[in-house]
């Protein structure tokens, strides 16, 4: 065979034999494509390349979070809806606590509940009148053991003593203890304290009318629980609050109002005024001279209607 023909074969040769390595090359190519498609949930991200490069991919959420939108809370705050509510120290309208579960805050101070002070001796008379059922200037309502007195203007000081429980003491040594009910006007003076005729009779003959005594502020000993009475003619546009058997004298009430309190002005028949409604219904915080706080839960406007309570405050 001659050179030029050998020459030729073996560029035939060298020519199917790279045509079948490209075709191998291209079938291999094709059959790779055809198992990543077939495999489940093949992934060809950064983080599988990362993994396989060695490093560690960051984590990749296994659900859709959505981002929560923000809404205002009616206290102006800003929370995250659909996240978990959160329930601060404070207490909503909704959830403020009822007649029976009510806070309670002590004070060291006293806070003045008229001329009256605990720990102060007054000296003065007493006289003695027909009480009749017990009512009074007050407002209470009939008394039960008739243990009651009426204060001078003075010191009654609009209805700022009613409810006050003292200790009166004759110059013979005989002494009882009256709740105020009452006013007594002019010429009632200062010091002076117009007694039942059943309080009079513990420390004096009643044929006497008017002897010296002396008198003191006292905490009693009561079983006696608080109980709240709106007005006759209350509502939620106009009302007015009485606390009643209570143990020591009301400095202060006040009621729940955009947010804080709002003390009410005392009148002189013992209710306090809420002229534009405000508060009327809602929580009401009473406050003694010894300034210890009760706070009262929301409680409906029934007039004329005594509400109870379990609430007390502390003897001193």
């Amino acid at each position: 065979m001659s050179t030029a023909r050998r020459a030729a074969r073996q560029r035939r040769r060298r020519h199917r034999l790279i045509v079948g390595t490209t075709v191998a090359l291209a079938a291999v190519g094709v059959l790779a494509s055809l198992i990543l498609v077939l495999l489940p949930d093949h992934r060809t991200d950064a983080a599988s390349v990362e993994v396989a490069a060695g490093h560690k991919a960051a984590a990749t959420p296994t659900t859709d979070t959505p981002t929560p939108t923000v809404t205002r809370t009616p206290s102006g705050t800003a929370r995250p809806t659909g996240s978990p509510s959160v329930t601060s120290g404070t207490t909503s309208a909704a959830a403020r606590p009822s007649a029976t579960d009510a806070g309670r805050t002590t004070s060291t101070s006293v806070v003045p509940a008229g001329r009256i002070r605990p720990g102060t001796t007054y000296q003065g008379v007493a006289t003695e009148y027909q009480a009749g059922d017990g009512d009074g200037a007050c407002l209470f309502g009939p008394s039960d053991d008739m243990m009651i007195a009426a204060m001078n203007t003075t010191d009654y000081q609009t209805s700022a003593a009613c409810g006050a429980s003292v200790l009166v003491r004759a110059a013979n040594g005989a002494s009882v203890t009256v709740r105020i009910t009452n006013e007594c006007p002019l010429p009632c003076a200062p010091g002076q304290l117009d007694l039942s005729q059943q309080a009079f009779a513990k420390i004096a003959d009643p044929k006497a009318g008017r002897i010296p005594i002396t008198w003191s502020l006292v905490s009693p000993a009561t079983s006696e629980t608080i109980s709240i009475r709106y007005k006759t003619g209350s509502s939620q546009y106009w009302c007015a609050i009485q606390v009643i058997g209570h143990r020591n004298p009301v400095a202060r009430l006040e009621v729940r109002a955009g947010g804080g309190w709002r003390q009410l002005p005392r009148t002189g028949y013992d209710y306090f005024l809420s002229s534009d409604g405000t508060g009327c219904g809602g929580a009401i915080r009473i406050t003694d001279l010894y300034g210890e706080q009760l706070t009262v839960g929301a409680l409906p406007v029934r007039p004329n209607v005594a509400q109870p309570t379990r609430l007390q405050f502390a003897r001193h």
